[in-house]
């Protein structure tokens, strides 16, 4: 987790350099633009992002393409049965962060622990994995020490891990979608049905959505979702933040951030928008 103040900006920006920084890091289109109104907090991303395009193997969008058909199909049938039992848990540990800036390798033992139920793996040894410092853990960017790196640390970290569980990333827009909403219940559905989390890279930014407990500032944060309410067909789903139970004289504001929480699917998915998810 990696938080900075808010830095205000010199003058307004229009929709149509919001636009162009949008198109530069190669996240959206006019046509989007044009019918999706621009979620709270995203003309903030655009001015503000330098992360630049980002890129998926071929191997990647292979095996991006055959999930999404496969979860495409299970949601379906989910809103087909309109099953009513509440939330279904894939079942992470939760871990708190060490540091303020461990965010990451605590999301990754959690989001691990969901598949394999092991308990209290070593922070240390995730965050030298994924090649975490003190500005947090990379979204895109970083190859790690693992056979055949992609840049995504965090996919990579979890494919190293768990041999066999295909995680893919999915870069998001700064004004998310309809389908990309609707994509994100398919997947989070897909994943816990067959056991697994997915890892959130949360860009929460001054006038934007916040995970439940984060103050109004600028906050690069991973979580680990593992879980959807069936009774909804997953529009609403649940969380690990690995600031719950940190001491606030690590982070100030930790007090008031739960371990577990629900929230709306389609505002976490805004919460990720600049950056995204694995799963």
């Amino acid at each position: 987790m990696h938080a900075s103040a808010f830095l205000p900006r010199t003058a307004a920006l229009t929709t149509a350099v919001t636009a162009a920084a949008l198109l530069a890091v190669g996240l959206a289109s006019p046509a989007a633009l044009a019918t999706e109104p621009v979620a709270p907090g995203a003309d903030y991303k655009a001015a503000y992002d330098t992360l630049g395009p980002q890129r998926l193997t071929p191997a990647q969008q292979r095996l991006a393409a055959a999930k999404q058909a496969e979860a495409s199909r299970a949601y379906d049938g989910l809103r087909t049965r309109a099953v009513l039992a509440g939330y279904k848990l894939s079942g992470g540990l939760h871990q708190s962060q060490k540091t303020s800036y461990w965010c990451g390798p605590a999301a990754l033992v959690i989001t691990q622990s969901a598949r394999d139920e092991v308990a209290g793996r070593s922070q240390q040894d995730a965050a030298t994995l994924l090649k975490t410092n003190s500005n947090g853990t990379a979204w895109y960017g970083i190859n790690i020490n693992v056979p055949s790196p992609t840049g995504y640390p965090m996919v990579d970290a979890l494919n190293h891990r768990l041999p066999g569980a295909g995680y893919v990333p999915k870069a998001l827009p700064y004004t998310p979608t309809a389908t990309d909403k609707a994509n994100f219940k398919q997947h989070i559905t897909h994943n816990t049905d067959n056991d697994y989390a997915i890892a959130g890279n949360a860009w929460e930014v001054p006038g934007g959505p916040h995970l439940v407990g984060h103050p109004n500032i600028e906050i690069f944060h991973w979580v680990a979702i593992d879980g959807y309410n069936t009774d909804t067909a997953a529009a609403q789903v649940n969380y690990l933040d690995p600031v719950g139970g940190v001491s606030t004289s690590v982070i100030s504001w930790a007090g008031s951030v739960p371990k577990s929480a629900h929230i709306s699917s389609d505002t976490i998915t805004t919460i990720m928008g600049g950056r995204g998810y694995v799963w």
